[in-house]
């Protein structure tokens, strides 16, 4: 197997990525998606139902697919940034990142060194090959969560800080911090407002700008806006939808 980012590699020269996010914990989900075309699976680490063999034998099951194998780590956290690589994630997403200090060390973990400080080592990415060591650096997506009105002050920042590639906005965390419920009229008028300036921050570092779409409508709004790593759809999002819409055709005459 030879390792290639071919997601990372579309948002380098401009065009979107897109991904689904993985909550269910199942690797059978995870390998019919990851066929399904889409540019990359992110394994939700933070919120999902995984465990550490479920996520091994998730990003095996990735792999299988073809899509690049992408990760949210629970936290900023350096040896579960590490668990990950060593298993074979491409690209890892590290929720809560509010300073550039937190960006710097998220990114540090990510790379070895002399360009970051993870440790020497892996374990199921040695199946990319013996040159693993030497071009996974350069393979590697580290996108940080902006997702508090700290992080929106700190954006230029944070996505200016060395190793950091690009950033995955949360909205409903962002609204929160921002002092208003997620999907509220005024919630909505303020998370614009800090989009805004995670733009401009992204426009000014020329780094990837990313965005937790609510579905493949808003995916496709904000590509054409110029963002570049988007998560438009997900397993139980996916399963859900399918289910309502048969059972609204099973009792549609009631």
């Amino acid at each position: 197997m030879n390792i290639s980012n071919t997601a990372k590699q579309r948002m380098l020269v401009g065009e979107a990525a897109f991904g689904w996010a993985l909550g269910l914990g199942s690797p059978l989900a995870a390998e019919r998606l990851a066929g399904s075309g889409v540019d990359f699976i992110m394994i939700d680490g933070q919120h999902g139902s995984f465990g550490s063999d479920s996520t091994i034998t998730t990003l095996m099951a990735i792999a299988a697919g073809g899509a690049t194998p992408m990760a949210r780590v629970a936290s900023n956290d350096y040896t579960k940034i590490g668990r990950l690589l060593d298993e074979g994630a491409l690209g890892i997403v590290v929720p809560m990142v509010h300073t550039a200090d937190d960006a710097k060390r998220a990114a540090d973990a990510c790379r070895y060194p002399a360009t970051g400080t993870r440790s020497w080592g892996w374990a199921r990415a040695a199946a990319y090959g013996d040159d693993y060591p030497e071009v996974v650096n350069d393979e590697i997506f580290v996108a940080v969560q902006i997702e508090s009105a700290q992080s929106v002050q700190n954006a230029a920042a944070i996505l200016g800080t060395e190793g950091v590639d690009g950033c995955w906005i949360g909205p409903s965390d962002l609204t929160l911090s921002l002092g208003f419920r997620p999907g509220s009229e005024d919630g909505t008028k303020a998370l614009n407002e800090a989009v805004d300036k995670i733009e401009a921050a992204a426009q000014q570092t020329g780094k990837a700008l990313g965005f937790a779409c609510s579905g493949p409508e808003q995916a496709k709004s904000l590509a054409e806006r110029g963002f570049r790593f988007l998560t438009a759809g997900s397993d139980v999002g996916f399963m859900m939808a399918g289910a309502k819409q048969a059972l609204a055709v099973l009792r549609g005459g009631e």
